[in-house]
């Protein structure tokens, strides 16, 4: 997984209707620090989608360039107000980005069934992902009745876990947001199940104190 630089939040939620409006009004640095705050959100739900395939042909980050730079394109296009309407307009760029995505990997007369997601199951995945990632700590919980709040606080834990080396990083999107079993991510880190198990209590004490230092979960 790439680790994405975490900038500060310049999205705090009394910035952002005047950082919108600088942006609306053309400053292209307002807007590249907009966009900027959720790439590393769009970089984990990209992450979670891709098998260990598709990881050796898509860069989740290179999907995540695309969804950006398609995001600047059509920014006039964005009629919300709101930090939630922001990350909606944005999940649904990166949902079209990853389906044109996989179109382009899958060869003509070559597909292969399995690999064919349509844009309604990568949303369904993205919206499960962001409520897993959004209960990783205790008293973070993801109620059904919050989707928007959940994933406010997904982008939070998103930017925390970017700063996690890589191995701790990889473990849990594998384990909470992926839904693996211990065995499966043994296979795919290529350690024993034991191995990961200890790396998966190390990684979770890591995001807590990270989250704790830096007062955003």
């Amino acid at each position: 997984m790439v680790n994405t630089s975490s900038p500060d939040s310049p999205c705090a939620n009394e910035d952002f209707p005047a950082l919108l409006g600088r942006a609306r009004s053309g400053d292209i640095e307002s807007l590249g620090q907009l966009l900027q705050w959720y790439a590393n959100y769009l970089n984990i739900l990209a992450t979670t989608q891709l098998d260990r395939r598709l990881r050796q042909r898509i860069n989740p980050s290179d999907v995540v360039q695309e969804t950006m730079l398609a995001a600047h394109r059509d920014f006039r296009a964005f009629r919300g107000t709101s930090q939630p309407e922001m990350l909606g307009w944005l999940r649904k760029i990166l949902i079209n980005t990853m389906h044109h995505t996989f179109a382009t990997h899958m060869h003509a007369g070559k597909r292969d069934l399995r690999r064919e997601v349509s844009i309604d199951r990568i949303s369904q995945q993205m919206d499960e992902s962001t409520c897993n990632l959004a209960s990783i700590l205790p008293g973070q919980t993801a109620s059904p009745s919050e989707p928007m709040r959940s994933r406010e606080h997904a982008v939070d834990f998103a930017n925390q876990l970017s700063q996690l080396p890589s191995q701790y990083r990889d473990v849990i999107v594998y384990r909470v947001l992926q839904g693996l079993a211990f065995e499966e991510i043994a296979a795919k880190m290529n350690r024993s199940c034991g191995a990961v198990r200890m790396l998966w209590l190390r990684a979770l004490d890591q995001f807590k104190l990270t989250c704790e230092d830096s007062h955003d979960c």
